[in-house]
């Protein structure tokens, strides 16, 4: 019977984003508003998914709840209000949606910052007052003027490009991106961020909140920069340090800044923060737009319907470092990686102790993936509560204690793209190999020693046996006389009369005492079988 999934939708997604799910025949949707926390936990063990925005807080005790829980969404860029490790332990996948609001953020990062040059928000309020203040309004022009961008993702990418627009030089801090990336959008790269501070003239943060961005603009850093400088906070509450900014403001040691997010949201009626001069505050608008909560949404609901259909979790922000296309790119390389995983651990006895994998190929983001693959099929069983998958084979990995490497040999191997695994438990190592033929083919072709050509489908018999006449007759006959169907039987060996193996694909599951007869032939050494479904 053909799997179907339910999806819990919180928190007033938009509907359009919603609608991509409800017209899947094989999910259905229970949409409710934002409700306490003890009724979500009462229910979440009937759904597959939750899909929200920020109010609805994804818990440690929520998602041990969620026995059916395969994936998170969350219509937004930061993912603050969800367990990110709780999820990954247990193998939940958490997508969010990152580009779909990048320009509605920026667009009002640059709208406050003209409202800071211009003052426009004293004007509005002097103009209302019944004043005409123009003598004391003047302000300064944007062009000609550095603005220093810490974080240049998608937000700080966008706002790269409005910058230039205006005729200001652009210089950039963000150790996570490449020297191409900085050229491509006309930033000139700093080392450090005490230079970026140095030279700024406009600060502007788009970092995730994390151990290494709280508090990053603090009162030692907004020392650093230049006097009358305008500081611009519409990632995270956290990461500009709230005191140390009142302080600087206060003092004119700066000439403005702006804030749209906070480190307790909402902000309290008799916050100090709503007094401070020249210090433009918004309601963390930066995603408040239709068109911007319509994409994010679309981008999400897409995200879990591709996860919950298909296993596509190249979304998924705790599965790999690989997303998108890349992802889907190397989907031949993943199953073939999953397969080998499987048939490496069938063949090495006792608790694996360590699995290393090695990638020849052009694809150099291709190792990392390939391993969680590689462990995902290799450890298939022993995650007893949930499936193991991409997102938290390391993590089971890591518990157990499996030694885990990965390694990349640029160019292409004899066969296309090739992937080997070694794979070590108990007193034995064995090395399987596979290859990816044209770009879409994937065979075994390497199992210890010997040399094999056979698809990882069905059910995979492995035998070692001695070379000796009339083996695959008789083992053709038994398996026969059982029902079994073969669908490949491919025959190896290294030197006439020695040690041989054979790879046999079947259609069906092999009886345990059919394999029981085969490893009782005096010419068999070996029996395994593999389940490569």
């Amino acid at each position: 019977m053909t799997e179907r999934f339910r999806v819990l939708v919180t928190d007033d997604i938009d509907p359009e984003g919603v609608a991509l799910l409800r017209a899947h025949p094989l999910i259905e949707v229970s949409e409710k508003p934002t409700r306490p926390a003890a009724e979500v936990l009462a229910e979440i063990g009937e759904f597959d998914a939750i899909i929200g925005r920020s109010a609805t807080r994804i818990s440690r005790e929520l998602l041990q709840g969620g026995d059916r829980l395969r994936v998170v969404g969350r219509a937004g860029v930061g993912v603050d209000n969800v367990d990110l490790a709780t999820a990954t332990e247990l193998g939940i996948a958490v997508i969010n949606a990152p580009g779909g609001n990048t320009v509605s953020v920026a667009e009002l990062a640059f709208g406050v910052l003209i409202g800071l040059a211009r003052n426009l928000p004293q004007a509005w309020a002097s103009m209302h007052a019944g004043r005409w203040d123009r003598s004391k309004l003047g302000g300064v022009e944007l062009r000609g003027k550095t603005m220093a961008i810490v974080g240049v993702g998608r937000i700080g990418s966008e706002m790269a490009r409005r910058a230039r627009a205006f005729g200001m030089h652009v210089i950039g801090y963000d150790p996570y991106v490449g020297p191409g990336r900085f050229e491509e959008l006309g930033i000139e790269p700093v080392a450090r961020l005490a230079e970026a501070l140095d030279r700024a003239e406009v600060l502007t943060v788009h970092v995730p909140l994390n151990n290494e961005t709280r508090g990053m603009i603090g009162a030692p850093e907004l020392a650093r920069l230049p006097r009358n400088a305008f500081v611009l906070n519409l990632a995270r509450g956290g990461v500009v340090v709230e005191d140390a900014l009142t302080e600087a403001l206060r003092a004119g040691r700066i000439g403005g800044a702006a804030l749209d997010v906070f480190d307790s949201e909402p902000l309290a009626a008799d916050h100090p923060l709503r007094s401070v001069p020249n210090l433009v505050l918004t309601p963390h608008l930066g995603a408040s737009t239709r068109d911007a909560q319509r994409n994010v949404a679309i981008e999400a609901c897409e995200a879990v319907r591709d996860a919950l259909v298909t296993g596509d979790l190249s979304a998924a922000m705790n599965a790999t470092s690989v997303g998108g296309a890349g992802m889907r790119e190397l989907r031949p390389l993943l199953a073939l990686a999953d397969r080998l995983g499987r048939l490496g651990r069938a063949l090495v006895p006792g608790a694996l102790t360590s699995l290393e994998v090695r990638y020849t190929g052009a694809r150099a983001e291709a190792p990392r993936p390939l391993l969680l693959a590689a462990l995902q099929g290799a450890m298939r069983d022993v995650v007893e509560r949930r499936a193991i998958n991409l997102v938290n084979a390391q993590h089971v990995a890591a518990e157990r204690g499996i030694e885990t490497a990965s390694t990349h040999v640029d160019g292409r191997g004899e066969l296309g793209e090739e992937i080997e695994l070694r794979l070590e438990g108990g007193e034995r190592s064995i090395r399987v190999g596979g290859a990816v033929l044209g770009e879409t083919h994937g065979r075994i072709v390497r199992i210890g020693p010997f040399r094999v050509d056979v698809a990882p489908r069905g059910v995979m018999l492995v035998l070692r046996n001695r070379d000796v006449p009339g083996v695959i007759g008789r083992v053709g006959t038994l398996l026969g006389e059982a029902g079994v169907n073969i669908a490949e039987y491919h025959q190896a060996r290294l030197q006439v009369g020695g040690e041989a193996l054979a790879a046999v694909t079947v259609d069906s599951r092999i009886p345990q005492d059919v394999i029981e007869l085969l490893a009782g032939k005096p010419e068999i050494l070996e029996v395994r079988q593999v389940d490569m479904e």
